[in-house]
Parts: structure tokens; sequence; C-alpha cells
């Protein structure tokens, strides 16, 4: 039997347990799954990933991306004149008017972490990266709380079906800025 080179399979693995979570759940994500949404031989998906848990993991990690990028494309945070938490609000409204099934799909990763032990430390690299980022532009503290107060505000609005109100959060957020 002939090895096919085929440096992208890990990365449409990746990508193919992402859209299977999109579409059917955690509960829906097998290597079978995947393997078959990836178009590649079920032993492919257990060669790179040898448990569903490293494959959640390398999704997570994969699925967290879409946030920083927007980030670091909007340049948030960056101009140390701007409004903290207007430049937040705005951040998140951007990010939650986009691709709303990337974002379930994040959070669904995410809060995956309760249960699956193997995803939190991803899960907190998240919380600490973005904390990370507003710390830029404020003491850690304040940092962690403004990061924290995000994720409830995102949590609520993905939940509750409940317009995204990037006023409210504005005031919100600039409630817990010294």
């Amino acid at each position: 039997m002939v090895r096919r080179y085929d440096p992208d399979r890990r990365r449409r693995i990746i990508d193919a347990a992402i859209r299977v979570v999109g579409a059917k759940g955690l509960g829906g994500l097998s290597h079978r799954s995947v393997a078959a949404e990836a178009d590649v031989p079920l032993g492919s998906t257990t060669y790179h990933f040898k448990t569903l848990d490293e494959l959640m993991v390398a999704a997570l990690r994969q699925a967290n991306e879409g946030f920083a990028k927007l980030v670091v494309a909007r340049g948030a945070l960056e101009d140390p004149g701007s409004d903290v938490a207007a430049e937040l609000a705005g951040l998140v409204g951007e990010w939650l008017a986009g691709d709303r099934t990337g974002v379930e799909l994040e959070y669904e990763l995410y809060l995956a972490a309760l249960r699956r032990p193997a995803l939190r430390p991803v899960a907190a690299e998240w919380c600490q990266d973005l904390a990370d980022r507003i710390a830029l532009r404020t003491d850690p503290v304040t940092a962690r709380a403004l990061a924290a107060l995000l994720d409830g505000i995102c949590l609520q609005v993905l939940l509750t079906g409940v317009e995204y109100d990037e006023e409210y959060a504005r005031d919100v957020l600039a409630r817990v800025i010294p």
C-alpha cells in the first residue's frame, strides 16, 4: 500500500470535528463521524488524535482563534486614549454579530471543560489571554473581572436569545473600571 503525503490532513480533521460539533453538538462527535466528515479513513483520525479529548482540545484551540483574530484585526485596546469599556463592548458586538454558529461552537467547546478536564487548560488559556490583553489598559485584577463579565454577557445573549445591547454592555463594563 502506498502512503499518500497529506500535510493538511490533521487540520482537515480538526475542521471536520468543528463542523460535526456545529451540526450535531458534542454528543455527535466521534472518531467515526469526524472521519466521515473529513473524508479520511477512520485510522487517520485515531492516528492524529488518540482520544476524543485530544481532538476536542485541538478543536477548542482552533475555535478560540476566532475571537483572538477579531481582537487583532480590530486593533482593540491598542489606542491608549480610547474608552476601554466602549472598545470591549464594540468588540463583543462585532463578534456576536458575525458567524453566530461559530460563536456558539466556541462556547459549546469552552463549556465542555466542565465535564472534560482535558479541556480545562485550553479554556483557562482563553480566559487568561483575554485578561492579558485587557490588562494592557488596566490593572490585572480589573482585567480578570472584565473578562469574566464579558463571558457572562456573551453567555446570556447566547442562552436566552436576547439581542446584544452594546450600550448596556459598555455601561456595565465601565462600572468595573476604576
